[in-house]
């Protein structure tokens, strides 16, 4: 779990507040005074427009934004992999990308394993998890720009198309987390938006370039889905992937109508306008009704046992750092 702030939600008590304001934080943030680390944690604007340091980024507290990481939300994982995409910079990155064993139409399990132990890693790792598979990853990364045939230009370490994935990632774990524990409201609703920034500053994301609070992420987000545009190469490629053509026919045959049909189902609506998919009544009441028996299955867990399989992907990181082994 990301390190926390070792003090109950909501305290009160200004005069002890006072008191540790002068302390370095718990967590091993050394020269980070207490009070300054929680106004970070929150969103304090007063310290949000100071750039922080990557020794603070990875220690960022995510246990809160860590109630979102439920099993249910592999149901998602296209989905969200559609949403990414539809930015041009990201979808060529992907749909043309020259990191041959990275490919998610070609190594499809192999690249829901780096996407989902990304996520353990960022949400559920230690400093020192974020920092060994962010230096994994960046040799990934830094093979994927655009060259003189490419429609758009793209570098998948552009720190801007990394906000962008990192805000298609919060708004589907957001989605998630709301679905089973209902509305977010208040400070809850501010400090789960302001730990959900890991999804971004794991990698190249400044912590300053996350809009500052939950209202301006609705103002980014409706910025960007305002202009979304979806070539056909990528339209093609992402319907592809929400169809299971990748997948043997037998396989393709059995789950890729419930694949497809639930992938689009999450899709807010701007992004099926631009993908140019229909959407009835019927689909809307059949994702209804989809939805609500993960939801009650969901809540019927443990959180322990819906997050265990995140728990596996982050142990066998550090598993395989310590044997020298590749972690993407």
């Amino acid at each position: 779990m990301g390190s926390s702030v070792a003090t109950p939600p909501g305290r009160t008590d200004e005069a002890t507040d006072a008191q540790t304001c002068g302390r370095d934080v718990g967590s091993g943030v050394r020269g980070v005074s207490y009070c300054e680390y929680v106004r970070t944690q929150m969103g304090d604007p007063m310290t949000t427009s100071r750039r922080m340091t990557r020794v603070e980024m990875d220690h960022l507290d995510s246990s809160f934004f860590a109630r979102s990481l439920l099993s249910m939300g592999h149901t998602m994982s296209t989905t969200n992999v559609i949403m990414q995409l539809a930015n041009p910079g990201v979808g060529y990155g992907v749909v043309r990308s020259k990191v041959e064993n990275g490919r998610l139409d070609r190594h499809p399990l192999k690249r829901a394993r780096t996407t989902a132990t990304y996520l353990s890693v960022a949400i559920l790792g230690n400093a020192d998890d974020r920092r060994r598979y962010r230096s994994a990853v960046n040799g990934q990364h830094a093979q994927v720009r655009s060259d003189e045939n490419s429609p758009v230009d793209y570098n998948a370490m552009n720190r801007d198309l990394q906000l962008w994935v990192a805000a298609c990632l919060y708004f589907g774990w957001e989605d998630i987390y709301q679905r089973v524990h209902g509305p977010l409201t208040g400070l809850d609703r501010e400090r789960f938006y302001q730990q959900g920034k890991v999804c971004g500053t794991t990698l190249q994301m400044p912590a300053e370039l996350w809009p500052a609070d939950r209202d301006a992420f609705d103002e980014y987000w409706h910025t960007q889905t305002a202009q979304l545009r979806i070539d056909a190469e990528i339209r093609d490629f992402v319907l592809g992937v929400a169809n299971f053509d990748y997948a043997p026919k037998v396989v393709r045959q059995r789950f890729g109508p419930v694949k497809y049909r639930r992938t689009i189902g999450y899709l807010p609506q701007p992004f099926r306008d631009a993908l140019d998919v229909p959407w009835t009544d019927d689909d809307q009441a059949w994702f209804d009704a989809y939805v609500a028996k993960l939801v009650d299955a969901e809540r019927r867990k443990p959180l322990w046992l819906s997050r265990a399989g995140f728990r596996l992907l982050l142990w066998d990181t550090r598993i395989r750092s310590r044997l020298g082994r590749p972690l993407v």
